[in-house]
C-alpha cells in the first residue's frame, strides 16, 4: 500500500479513527512517548507527546467507539516487568496541538509468581490486544524455552486504576515460534470477527458468543507469504485490516492493505 515515514522504522502498533484513510502508529521501547498520524500516502501528518507517560516498552494501539486511543505498554521480552500499563489518549480526533495527556491504568499476571520465571513458563509478554464492550482482551506473547505456542487471553477493565488481569482462555497456534508469536490483535467495527497477527500469518475467529474468542465456532488461518516483522494490525471496515511492520536493513516500514472476503 504505502511506505510509512521514517520514523516509524520501529513502528509497533497501528489504529484507525476515521474513514478518511489516515492512521496513527507507534513506536516501541527506545523511541519517543509519541503518537504519530499518518496519511494514505505514508506522509508524516501529526506527531502528539503523550503527557504523564513512558514509552517503556510500547508495542499495541487500540480504540473504543468514543476514538479514545489506549497505548499497551506491555512488552516483557525478559517477563521480569512489575510495571505493565496501558495509556488511554481521550478523543484523539479532536486533540489540538502537539501535546496530549494521557490517564494511566495498570495490571498484573496473578498467575506469575517470579521475576522472571523459568524459561519453560515465560507466558507474560504480549504483543496484542483490543477493546470491546468496556474490557480490554489481550493476547500473549509466547517467550517459553523449549517454545510450546500457547497463546494465553486475558480480560481486563478499562477504567483507571490498579487490576488482575483475568486469563479468560487458551490457544495453541503452533510449535514455530518465528511463525506462532502474535504480535497484533483487532476487532472488526460490529465486534463480529477477531484477528491476530503473527510475522506471517493472520488468524481469524468468529462466530463467538462470549469473551473467550478461541472458542469460535469458526477459525481460519491466512498465510501472507511474506515474512516480516509485522507488528500493527487494524480494521478500517468489517472486511478490511492495514498492517504493518517494522524496518529491517532496506525492507520493512511498510503499510499493507488486506481485503477479507465477504460471506
Amino acid at each position: 500500500m504505502t511506505r510509512l515515514p521514517r520514523e516509524l522504522r520501529e513502528n509497533s502498533g497501528i489504529e484507525s479513527t476515521s474513514s478518511d484513510g489516515t492512521v496513527w502508529a507507534i513506536n516501541d521501547s527506545g523511541n519517543n512517548n509519541s503518537l504519530y498520524k499518518v496519511g494514505r500516502d505514508g506522509s508524516l501528518l501529526r506527531e502528539i507527546s503523550i503527557r504523564h507517560s513512558e514509552n517503556t516498552d510500547w508495542e499495541e494501539l487500540t480504540k473504543d467507539r468514543d476514538n479514545n486511543l489506549y497505548i499497551g505498554d506491555f512488552g516483557n521480552n525478559d517477563n521480569k516487568r512489575k510495571d505493565l500499563a496501558i495509556y488511554k489518549v481521550s478523543d484523539v480526533n479532536n486533540i489540538h496541538g502537539n501535546t496530549a495527556q494521557a490517564e494511566k491504568i495498570t495490571f498484573e499476571y496473578p498467575e506469575q509468581k517470579d521475576f522472571p520465571p523459568k524459561k519453560k513458563h515465560r507466558y507474560f509478554d504480549a504483543e496484542a490486544f483490543f477493546h470491546s464492550g468496556g474490557y480490554f482482551y489481550l493476547f500473549t506473547k509466547n517467550r517459553s524455552k523449549p517454545f510450546d505456542g500457547v497463546c494465553y487471553l486475558y480480560k481486563i477493565p478499562a477504567v483507571p486504576g490498579h487490576h488482575l488481569a483475568e486469563r479468560i482462555g487458551e490457544y495453541t497456534f503452533c510449535k514455530d515460534k518465528d511463525r506462532c508469536r502474535i504480535t497484533a490483535a483487532a476487532i472488526s467495527p460490529d465486534g463480529k470477527t477477531a484477528a491476530l497477527l503473527g510475522h506471517e500469518n493472520i488468524w481469524l475467529f468468529s462466530g463467538f458468543e462470549n469473551d473467550n474468542i478461541f472458542k469460535a465456532t469458526r477459525k481460519e488461518n491466512i498465510a501472507l507469504e511474506h515474512y516480516s516483522q509485522k507488528e500493527g494490525l487494524c480494521f478500517t471496515d468489517n472486511h478490511t485490516l492495514l498492517v504493518s511492520d517494522e524496518e529491517e536493513g532496506s525492507s520493512g516500514r511498510n503499510l499493507y492493505e488486506f481485503r477479507l472476503p465477504e460471506d
